[in-house]
């Protein structure tokens, strides 16, 4: 089953035959469109398109879990879903309900009422702007780590010296959901506020090859070089990983980073991957992208998901017992996405059921996360890989180079310590190996903690970042 509009329509009926006759959600849900599918191939992203900022609001705050639960009872598999405002015409009778009575008792009315007037005050302070910047998303509201200090500052930097040759482009790589896009709006939201000559264009990387492809095919890409090499000033990309789809978008892409960077205008970009680690990447491509500087940020420690659940928690006004925020942040391994996903959770359990919050309140509403695997196989690999600066398809591979075994091995030696999987599990892992030469592996790693510091000290960085995932 894959996450397209056929999927997105399946889901939508499922969730107005569970609630019958509930006119609100009608009103709010069907107005919901399909636009694409993005994200990994381990965890796809499913890309909704709503006509507004108040819509957007609304659905986030009582309608994103609602969604998520139907689609994880369907699909059964890791996903993300993210709405995007497209300005399609609004509903005429959802600008009603924002500026009348018309509020359905059964969902409170004076709390409907005030989310209402709150979306309808963001739509009006949106930017209209061609940079689709979330104004939301700014230094200030970014909870620095040691994961993430160094991605920090460079946008920082570079938010305060657009165009300088050291930081440009300007290349931000992690996992998925830990605070990429946030740094990109906040590095474009703070060129805007400082130099406000400069025009800002943020987008998508699958965005950037859909509209290429349309005007390959309607013989426009004048218009379309236009719009993105001299109509900008400041080029923001995010999920670039997907620009390697098509020969012809690299090309067109490798040619607009080139002439914003031949003009002294910044480019910044942020993907799930190292350059070198995007598959189908020409090396042209590649050798641009890395000449840059390259900021990674990954997995904050439980210190830094306490200080940001806390952080979350004032913003969302919510006061959270000690025991609370430290259960939610153990338990929140994933990303930050993760983390404020479950505080939504509670918050929402919390209000619709009318009880405080407390630790036996989170324990079983978050139940769920207790019997789930802590860390997976390719996230081990993962690890190792960014580790020692090397590829998980180099892991996988045949290669006996001395710069690929030695990783390949310490990577079969986290999986057999963490996961204790079996000798023939992991042999399949990497590439279909016998479990002869995983035995061997592990005897070596054993061999070289004891004989070799600079290998014993990298095994100790890696255990501790898979603790610090884990948090055990």
């Amino acid at each position: 089953m894959e996450l397209n509009a056929s999927f997105w329509t399946l889901i939508k009926s499922k969730m107005k035959s569970r609630n019958d006759n509930n006119k609100l959600l009608d009103t709010w849900l069907d107005p919901i469109e399909y636009i694409s599918t993005g994200g990994s191939f381990e965890r796809p992203k499913l890309i909704l398109g709503v006509p507004n900022a108040l819509h957007q609001y609304f659905v986030i705050e009582n309608l994103q879990d609602k969604i998520y639960t139907e689609i994880s009872d369907t699909y059964q598999r890791p996903f993300e879903v993210e709405f995007n405002v497209t300005g399609a015409k609004v509903n005429t009778h959802i600008e009603t309900m924002a500026t009348s009575e018309e509020i359905p008792t059964n969902q409170g009315s004076e709390v409907l009422q005030a989310q209402l007037s709150r979306a309808q005050a963001i739509q009006t302070t949106q930017p209209r702007s061609s940079d689709s910047l979330n104004v939301d998303l700014t230094f200030s509201t970014f909870v620095v780590g040691k994961n993430s200090e160094f991605a920090h500052a460079a946008c920082f930097n570079v938010a305060r010296n657009p165009g300088a040759d050291d930081y440009n482009p300007l290349y931000i790589y992690g996992p998925v959901g830990m605070g990429k896009t946030h740094l990109l709006h906040a590095a474009g939201n703070h060129i805007r506020e400082q130099f406000q000559h400069l025009r800002i264009t943020y987008l998508s990387a699958e965005r950037f090859m859909n509209e290429c492809i349309s005007a390959i095919r309607r013989h426009e890409m004048d218009k379309f070089r236009q719009k993105y090499r001299e109509n900008s000033d400041i080029l923001l990309v995010d999920d670039v990983q997907f620009i390697a789809r098509g020969e012809a978008v690299q090309e067109e892409f490798f040619h607009t980073v080139n002439s914003f960077i031949d003009s002294r205008k910044q480019v910044i970009l942020a993907s799930d991957r190292m350059p070198k680690d995007i598959h189908g990447l020409e090396d042209r491509s590649r050798t641009r992208l890395e000449r840059g500087l390259i900021a990674d940020i990954t997995m904050p420690d439980l210190e830094t998901r306490i200080a940001i659940l806390r952080y979350k928690a004032e913003k969302f006004n919510m006061r959270l017992p000690e025991d609370v925020v430290h259960h939610i942040a153990r338990i929140s391994k994933r990303s930050i996405r993760e983390l404020e996903g479950n505080l939504k959770k509670v918050k929402m359990f919390s209000e619709l059921q009318g009880l405080p919050i407390d630790g036996e309140l989170v324990k079983r509403i978050l139940s769920h996360h207790e019997t789930q695997s802590t860390i997976s196989v390719e996230e081990i690999m993962k690890l190792t890989a960014d580790h020692f600066k090397v590829r998980v398809l180099d892991l996988k591979s045949s290669t006996r180079a001395k710069p690929i075994v030695v990783p390949r091995q310490i990577a079969m030696y986290l999986i057999k310590k963490f996961l204790d999987k079996s000798l023939v599990d992991i042999g399949k892992a990497f590439g279909g190996k016998d479990h002869t030469t995983v035995m061997n592996a592990l005897d070596r790693v054993k061999s070289l903690q004891a004989t070799d510091q600079d290998i014993s000290k990298d095994i100790e960085d890696l255990e501790t970042r898979i603790h610090n995932i884990t948090g055990v």
